[in-house]
């Protein structure tokens, strides 16, 4: 077994390391905090990302975009902008606001922040370093781009960085180190200052868009461009700066398509008649730009005409004003049938081009014969006409007032429009770009100012974006030719499959939804994951959650089967879960060395939960050499991306000050106030105690109060005890003993020795009163429950009492037992197997808690 283990470890690792996301695929987060609370607002990072996200829109890529950003919010706008960037060709993060240096070490600044106490900085702000990491865990090239660089805004100058105090610089970032095939550039060089500019954008973020949009040219060229405007705007006071280790081109704004025509057409002229109108289609710029025309080859049998006027050989053309293009052939030229041949070349604006052809045949417009095909061509003629705008119409009608309704993180799904038409004349322009997600062919990817042909209409897909739950609206213009176009609407609604919604877990970066706890996992969620798994069997996510809610279910063996497929397509967090299993021996024995590795592999890929479990494991050497500096960090990297598990340990570490770490109950409670504002029921409890015991943090009952019954209300196991405790001695409230029994005894219904053993105390406090066999009923629970063997004195204060009492105690527990078990050992450790039984029973979901 555990050579077949080692084998899905190392399995897993390699698969990890690879990309599965489709080619080209570019993703882009831009934020602009502008409306800072408690320090000074800044007048132009708001737009300068309604600016640069529209540029980036521009050239294609799928745009996350956020202003004014609270802490919370970008770790939810992160997590979803790390699912969608998963596996991409190039993940960009573009940030305009505050951001400042500590140590060295870079911050952004989101607009809640108040960094008034040492602790703040690790709650509050956001690590560059943290954000640069898990874009290398998920795509091959990273851009990172900063109009940040302001002073330092805050009265505190030393703040908590690791284990240290550390002063905060005054001016600007410091320097990035840039891993392989990444560039971070800065609007201004290292410890310097930007500036928020006089006009409506930012210096740096206005000559970004305007330069960013130069097609066909690499970013450092780019960024070359965007240094000489901002110098020069800046009178020289700001000099932008970038740090480059890129092994790969990255274009921004790609012009390689040429313009769309039919490459060979024929066409019927007529001689003596006149100039006769050619019918060529208008040529169409995929990337929206305008198409200019020349004529390569000119016909030897007559001359070219546009609005009365000749055409020469290579005399430019606008696009638009192809399909007025005439034939004037002079009387006498063609006795009989005759070929000739027109030769054109198209052009856009970035150098792309295309060659059309024209053949015809020149046939006599004289006499009766000449009349009768004149009246041929023309009712052809007509027809073409009359045919074209139905095709018009009917292309119009396919696609206005659809409603479509498309599923969240399956990647590109086609809209299967049945598209009434594939003349070529007829194209599509995107009037009305989806506010969201991302409009694509399978060899392209649309932007705003896209057009497509009709023969590629029924290839289109759409891909929602992560987190964007709103519909969104898709306009076309409908075109033949520049005379003719019908407008045309559809909707597009994301939605979530049922599995997402029945067993999505929090903080997943491969997930959608914001997720549920295993005791939220209800009884449909395995049908609705098997059917997810069946409709999409390449989403590897589904295998994970129809794992999650498998495990819920109790049916361990297949669960493992279903998380272990997940793990093998990819999915990090499944990584983590097959570490759970082995460490909890969960359908396998425990296997310590097992799972570290697999925790490992998942924190290397950037997830929360890994990051927290190996943290954890390495800070206490928990089946690894202790190393307290890398497990420390690991935690605080979990904490940063939201995970509040990690916020309650490194909460416990500064309560108590653990291997080597000091005790510093105010960063302490940093961390657990920062918990419970993510509404973390065990932070509440542990920030309670801190409240009730005045530990880093004024004494306050009221509150400790408020906060253990909201974590009971939550179902916090512990949470109970600690409210019991308040009634049993009457602190913060009046004494009340009854209800501190209610409590002790639904806190040890939910697992919690202590209370289980307090309560048993309880009962014998009753002096001639007590029932002796409840005591021992309680003092059994709590040694059944005792799993870390925390409570020594529950076994020595069981085996205190009489014969009698102990009797009627197992006899009770037994009734309770669904199934009997057979009598053996000592009394004392039957109380204690019957115990475990009735609360095992009463708790068959072992992740409740």
């Amino acid at each position: 077994m555990l050579r077949l283990c080692g084998f899905i470890v190392a399995f897993i690792l390699v698969s990890l390391t690879t990309f599965e996301a489709c080619a080209d695929r570019r993703v882009a987060l831009v934020i602009g905090n502008s409306k800072y609370r408690d320090i000074p607002a800044l007048k132009n990072p708001a737009k300068d990302a309604e600016d640069v996200s529209a540029t980036f829109r521009l050239a294609g890529f799928e745009v996350f975009v956020a202003e004014n950003l609270t802490k919370q919010q970008f770790e939810g706008q992160f997590r979803d902008y790390l699912a969608a960037v998963d596996g991409a060709d190039l993940a960009v993060v573009y940030y305009s606001g505050h951001g400042f240096q500590i140590g060295g070490e870079n911050f952004l600044i989101p607009v809640d922040a108040s960094l008034k106490k040492a602790a703040d900085i690790e709650v509050q702000a956001i690590k560059l370093n943290d954000v640069l990491e898990q874009l290398r865990s998920k795509s091959k090239i990273q851009v990172i781009i900063l109009d940040a660089c302001r002073n330092n805004p805050f009265p505190r100058n030393n703040y908590w960085l690791r284990d240290q105090l550390v002063t905060a610089g005054n001016t600007g970032l410091a320097q990035v180190r840039s891993s392989l095939n990444t560039l971070i550039a800065f609007a201004t060089e290292p410890g310097a200052v930007a500036y928020d500019g006089s006009g409506d954008l930012s210096p740096f973020s206005s000559a970004f868009s305007r330069r960013a949009l130069a097609p066909n040219q690499e970013i450092r060229t780019v960024m070359s461009a965007v240094r000489r405007d901002v110098v020069e705007a800046t009178n020289g006071m700001q000099v932008p700066w970038e740090n480059s280790s890129l092994i790969d081109d990255v274009v921004l704004v790609r012009r390689s398509n040429r313009p769309s025509l039919p490459p060979v057409l024929e066409k019927v002229v007529l001689s003596g008649v006149g100039p006769v109108a050619l019918g060529l289609p208008e040529p169409v710029d995929v990337d929206g730009g305008t198409v200019s025309v020349s004529i390569e080859r000119p016909p030897a049998m007559g001359r070219l005409m546009l609005d009365g006027k000749d055409v020469a050989v290579g005399e430019p053309i606008a696009g638009k004003d192809l399909p007025r293009l005439q034939m004037d052939v002079p009387k006498g030229t063609a006795t009989q049938d005759e070929v000739d041949m027109l030769a054109y070349a198209t052009h856009d604006n970035w150098g792309g081009g295309s060659q059309g052809i024209l053949v015809f045949r020149v046939k006599s417009g004289e006499g009766a014969a000449g009349q009768q095909i004149m009246a041929s061509l023309e009712a052809e003629q007509k027809q073409l006409v009359l045919e074209r705008g139905i095709h018009i119409t009917g292309a119009a009608e396919a696609i206005e007032n659809r409603k479509i309704d498309i599923p969240v993180g399956v990647g590109p799904v086609a809209l299967n429009l049945d598209f009434p038409t594939d003349d070529p004349a007829v194209s599509l322009k995107v009037s009305g770009y989806p506010a969201t997600g991302t409009l694509s062919l399978p060899d392209r990817t649309l932007s705003p100012q896209s057009s497509l042909l009709a023969g590629e209409v029924d290839h289109l897909r759409y891909e929602p974006q992560i987190g964007a739950g709103a519909p969104v609206e898709v306009g076309f213009e409908i075109r033949a030719d520049s005379s003719s176009a019908k407008p045309a609407t559809m909707k597009l609604s994301p939605t979530v499959d049922a599995c997402d919604t029945a067993a999505g877990e929090p903080l997943d970066l491969q997930g959608v939804v914001p997720g549920l706890l295993p005791n939220e996992i209800g009884a449909g969620a395995v049908a609705a994951c098997e059917a997810a798994v069946k409709t999409y069997p390449d989403v590897a996510r589904f295998r994970y959650e129809l794992g999650r809610a498998l495990l819920a279910a109790g049916r361990v063996a297949e669960a493992r089967t279903a998380i272990e497929d997940a793990a093998k397509k990819g999915h990090v967090r499944a990584v983590f879960e097959l570490g759970y299993l082995n460490a909890t021996g969960t359908g396998t024995a425990i296997d310590r060395t097992q799972a570290n590795a697999l925790y490992k592999a998942a924190a290397d890929k950037g997830d929360p939960y890994g990051m927290t479990s190996w943290g954890r494991a390495l800070f206490n050497g928990y089946g690894v050499n202790r190393d307290t500096a890398k497990g420390l960090d690991l935690l605080l990297k979990a904490a940063a991306m939201g995970h509040t598990y990690a916020m309650n340990d490194l909460a416990a570490i500064f309560t108590e000050g653990r291997n080597g770490v000091p005790a510093d109950p105010a960063r302490a409670v940093a961390f657990l106030q920062a918990g419970v504002q993510r509404q973390d029921m065990y932070s509440m409890n542990l920030l309670g105690r801190n409240y009730l015991a005045g530990q880093g943090i004024d004494k306050d009952p009221k509150t400790a109060q408020a906060l253990f019954q909201q974590a009971t209300d939550l179902g916090q196991p512990y949470a109970p005890g600690s409210l019991a405790r308040m009634y049993r001695d009457g602190v913060g409230v009046r004494q009340d003993p009854a209800e501190a029994q209610r409590l002790f005894e639904l806190a040890t219904t939910r697992g919690d020795p202590s209370s289980a053993y307090d309560r048993a105390a309880l009962e014998m406090a009753k002096g001639d009163t007590a029932d002796q066999a409840v005591a021992v009923r309680f003092l059994a629970f709590a040694v059944a429950l005792d799993l870390r063997k925390e409570l020594p004195d529950a076994k020595k204060g069981l085996a205190q009492f009489g014969t009698k009492p102990k009797t009627a105690a197992l006899d009770a527990l037994r009734q309770e037992l669904k199934s009997k078990t057979p009598l053996s050992g000592s009394l004392d450790t039957q109380l204690v197997n019957a115990a475990r039984g009735v609360w095992d029973e009463a708790n068959p979901r072992r992740d409740l808690f």
